[in-house]
C-alpha cells in the first residue's frame, strides 16, 4: 500500500478492494450523484475474488482512496491494464501508434468498472473540491509509474467536469437506453407521462415499429416459447447454473472464454440478490434460454417472485404510481440453448421493458453500441469518457483525433434523431 501527502488528504493505493472498508466505500458511493450497483464494494470484490478481473487476466487493481484523517473523502477503482479487453471504449488505434514508434503503450491506468460499459459515478467523492485532488493525484501517480495514459471510463458529468479542470481530453460514444415516459401528444413542453402497458408503450412508436415489434413477440409465442422470471433470492441455484450455461455458451459460440467465472456469480446471488433479475425462457417445460437484469432501484419495491405465465398486456394508459425515474434496469447478459427466430429480442428488449413498465422502472440501459437497438425505442444517449496520455505529442495528436471524431458522432446522432421510432404527434 503506497501512501502520499497530497496538501491535507492522505492518499493510498490498494492492491485489492478486499483493502478497502467496504462500509465507508459504500457510504461514500450512495452519496454520489449517479451510484449504480457496479460501483458497490461488494461487486467490484467480487471481480477480484472470482478471479474474473485480476492480473492474471489483465486487470492489476490499483485502487486509489483519499482521507482526511480517518475519513474517505474520495475513491475510485484502478486498474493497471495490460490490454484493452473488456472495456468497451476502443483504444486500439492508440497502441498501435506507440507501437509504430517503438513506445509502450501497455501498462496504462484505467478508471472504470471491468467488463460494465454502464454511465455513472466513477470518481466518488464528498465535494468539487476532493475530487479535483481525486484526479491530481491519480495523474501524479501515472507519471510516479511512468505510465502512458489514464482512462475514465463511462463517466458521470461530475466526473467529466473534474477531468476537463484538470486538462484530460473527453471522449463521447453512443449508447441506447429506454425511457419510461412519453410526451404528451401535441404539447412537448408538458410533463412526460410513464407508460402504463406494453401496449401503451407501443402506441408511443410509429406504425411500422409497433407492426414490426408484435411481430416478433409473435413468433417466439408461436415457436411455443414461453418466459418466467425470477428475481433477488427467488432465483433458485438451479437458475443460477442454467443462466451460466447460457452466458458462457454466448462466449464460446464466438471463439471466446467468459469474462466472467461462475463464482463470481455465486457471490452475487449470495452479496447482492436484490439487485438481479432473471428471465427464463422455456420450451416443452424445459429452460432454453435466458437473459439477466441487473436493477437500481429503491428497496421499498422489494423482492420479485417467480411467475409461470405471461402477464396480461392491457390498455391502460394511467400513470404508474409506483414508477420512480430514478430506478434503472440495465441489460446485461443473456444465451440460448436453441435458435428461436427473434428469441433474443424478446428475451433482452422485450421482457424486460415489460416488467420494466409494470414495475415502475424509470429507465432500462441496453449496452455498448447496437443500433438495431432504435428499432426496440432505446433511444440515443451520449456515454463519454476522458483520457489523459503523459506524451505530448501523441497527446496533441489523439487531441486533434478526438475533434474529429467528435464532430463524427454530433453527425451520427442527428443521423439516429432523424430515424426515430417515436410516433409523430398526429401521426396514427
Amino acid at each position: 500500500m503506497l501512501k502520499k501527502e497530497s496538501f491535507d488528504y492522505v492518499t493510498r493505493v490498494s492492491a485489492s478492494p478486499l483493502d478497502v472498508n467496504a462500509r465507508q466505500w459504500d457510504r461514500l458511493l450512495c452519496a454520489q450523484a449517479q451510484p449504480s450497483p457496479f460501483m458497490a464494494h461488494a461487486y467490484l470484490a467480487a471481480l477480484h475474488t472470482s478471479g474474473s478481473a485480476v492480473p492474471a487476466t489483465g486487470w492489476t487493481p490499483r485502487f486509489m482512496t483519499l482521507w482526511l484523517g480517518e475519513e474517505l473523502v474520495a475513491a475510485c477503482p484502478l486498474y493497471l491494464k495490460a490490454h484493452s479487453y473488456g472495456e468497451y471504449v476502443f483504444d486500439w488505434a492508440w497502441a498501435n501508434a506507440y507501437a509504430q514508434h517503438g513506445l509502450a503503450y501497455y501498462p496504462k491506468a484505467l478508471v472504470a468498472v471491468p467488463f460494465t460499459p454502464v454511465p455513472g459515478t466513477r470518481l466518488m467523492a464528498k465535494n468539487e473540491a476532493a475530487r479535483d485532488a481525486l484526479v491530481q493525484a491519480l495523474i501524479a501517480w501515472c507519471r510516479a509509474e511512468n505510465l502512458s495514459s489514464l482512462h475514465l471510463l463511462f463517466s458521470a458529468a461530475e466526473d467529466l467536469a473534474a477531468c476537463e479542470r484538470a486538462g484530460l481530453m473527453r471522449r463521447d460514444t453512443v449508447q441506447f437506453h429506454w425511457t419510461n415516459a412519453t410526451p404528451v401528444s401535441g404539447n412537448p413542453g408538458a410533463a412526460a407521462r410513464t407508460f402504463g402497458s406494453f401496449d401503451h408503450f407501443l402506441a408511443s412508436l410509429n406504425q411500422e415499429k409497433r407492426k414490426k415489434i408484435r411481430q416478433e413477440r409473435r413468433k417466439v409465442s408461436e415457436a411455443g416459447v414461453s418466459f418466467r422470471w425470477a428475481r433477488g433470492r427467488d432465483i433458485s441455484a438451479a437458475d443460477w447454473d442454467f443462466f451460466y450455461r447460457c452466458y458462457e455458451r454466448t462466449y464460446l459460440e464466438h471463439g471466446n472464454a467468459p469474462y466472467l467465472s461462475r463464482a463470481f456469480f455465486e457471490c452475487m446471488a449470495r452479496d447482492m440478490p436484490e439487485n438481479w433479475l432473471l428471465f427464463v425462457g422455456e420450451r416443452a417445460g424445459q429452460p432454453m434460454a435466458s437473459s439477466l437484469i441487473a436493477l437500481n432501484e429503491p428497496s421499498t419495491l422489494g423482492s420479485g417472485q417467480n411467475h409461470s405465465k405471461d402477464s396480461l398486456e392491457t390498455a391502460d394508459f394511467t400513470l404508474h404510481a409506483a414508477t420512480n425515474p430514478d430506478s434503472v434496469a440495465y441489460g446485461r447478459y443473456w444465451g440460448a440453448l436453441e435458435r428461436v427466430d427473434c428469441l433474443h429480442f424478446e428475451a433482452c428488449y422485450y421482457r424486460p421493458l415489460q416488467w420494466c413498465i409494470e414495475h415502475g422502472i424509470g429507465r432500462f440501459e441496453g449496452g455498448a453500441q447496437g443500433e438495431h437497438k432504435m428499432a426496440r425505442a432505446l433511444l440515443p444517449v451520449k456515454a463519454s469518457s476522458a483520457h489523459w496520455l503523459a506524451h505530448p505529442a501523441f497527446a496533441d495528436a489523439v487531441q486533434r483525433f478526438l475533434e474529429r471524431e467528435g464532430q463524427g458522432i454530433g453527425d451520427y446522432l442527428e443521423h439516429l434523431d432523424a430515424r426515430s421510432p417515436l410516433r409523430k404527434p398526429d401521426a396514427a
